[in-house]
Order: C-alpha cells, then sequence, then structure tokens
C-alpha cells in the first residue's frame, strides 16, 4: 500500500499530519484535565509524548498507520490527536481495504463538542469514499460505557466482545489483558452513517 500523509478539514476541526513541530500543543492539551481520561492512555509529560509522536511518525513512514493531530478549525488550536491504524490489504490494491480509526483522545475543554463528531465524519468519508474500504473498525475497553455508547450513536455495530484482546491502557493495570469490544461499519452502512454524522453537527 501506498499511504500518502493527507489533512481533513471541515467546519469545526483540522486533521493534520502530526509532526514532531506538535509536541508542544499536544502537551498543553493532554494537561487540561486528565482526569477526563478514564480508559483512554494519553502521554503525560514531554518525555512520554516526544516517545510517542516520533513512534507514530515511524509507523506512517512504514505505511502501517495514518496518525492525525487535531486542532480547532477557527485558529488552529491543537486539541488532541486521532489516527487511521491497523491497515489491511486484503485485494493487492494500493489503498487499504479495511482500516481502524482509533487512538483518539481530546483536551477535557474540546470533550462534549462537534470535534468528535466531525473528525469522524472526515475519517469515515476518506476511509469509505477516497479509499474505498471494506469495513472500518472502532474498539473500546470492554468496561468503557461512555466510549461504547458514542460508537454506537455513530453507528457503530457491535461484531463482539474479544476476551483479553490486548493489553490495558488504564494507569495502574500495565501487564494485564483487556477485553476489547470490536464494532465495525460497512460500506452499506455508510449512507445511513453519513446522514446521521451530518444531522448531528448541524444540530
Amino acid at each position: 500500500m501506498r499511504i500518502w500523509p493527507v489533512e481533513l478539514h471541515g467546519r469545526f476541526v483540522r486533521l493534520t499530519p502530526m509532526t514532531l513541530d506538535d509536541v508542544d500543543g499536544l502537551i498543553a492539551a493532554a494537561a487540561e484535565d486528565r482526569a477526563t481520561y478514564g480508559f483512554t492512555s494519553v502521554p503525560d509529560g514531554r518525555d512520554a509524548m516526544v516517545e510517542q509522536v516520533e513512534s507514530l511518525v515511524r509507523q506512517r513512514d512504514r505505511g502501517h498507520e495514518v496518525p492525525f493531530t487535531t486542532r480547532d478549525a477557527s485558529d488552529g488550536r491543537v486539541l488532541g490527536s486521532t489516527r487511521f491504524l491497523w491497515l489491511r490489504s486484503y485485494f493487492d490494491r494500493d489503498e487499504p481495504d479495511a482500516v481502524e480509526i482509533g487512538g483518539t483522545w481530546l483536551a477535557a475543554s474540546a470533550q462534549r463538542s462537534p470535534i468528535n463528531t466531525e473528525a469522524k465524519l472526515l475519517m469515515l468519508t476518506h476511509a469509505f469514499e477516497t479509499w474505498g474500504v471494506q469495513r472500518v473498525d472502532l474498539k473500546t475497553d470492554a468496561r468503557n460505557e461512555r466510549s461504547r455508547n458514542a460508537i454506537e450513536r455513530i453507528g457503530g455495530k457491535l461484531d463482539g466482545v474479544m476476551r483479553a484482546w490486548q493489553p490495558s491502557l488504564v494507569p495502574g493495570e500495565e501487564g494485564t489483558p483487556r477485553d476489547s469490544a470490536l464494532y465495525s461499519i460497512l460500506p452499506s452502512e455508510w449512507p445511513e452513517v453519513r446522514a446521521a454524522l451530518e444531522a448531528r453537527l448541524t444540530r
């Protein structure tokens, strides 16, 4: 697959290719109120943020992930990050046939705003209408009811709970397995999902 960095624009949010120049903004966003992250792993401090950004950029250069820095569309302020990951090719195309949207976190001030809704709309549009994927995955800790409800609100269908699927991301649970709730959206479902996301943004 040949995956190039891409910038996605909306009315409320701008998703830009992640670079090391974003570190200071990401640190500030992550520090607003860390109590809001719960089941989400968010780097804490400069060393941890630099390490993650460097790792994600390497993964992008290898064609494994597509990390974005999430910005306010009005002023460019860094609000968090998100990414395409687990890119898979089944049919020997240059573009992926299936992807996951994940690794998403937002500054406390951007939570419960249009930012995440529009970011998901932009990424799903790119996945289905530019790449032509056959499936988009969304995955979360099976215990994370807030995240699961959010995925279901945008139209994700539960495929099942994958037991001991990956290491836990919760601080203090390092080294223990996590059950993951795996959701998906298929091309046949995309028009309805898109319409619902656009309706939420107009409200």
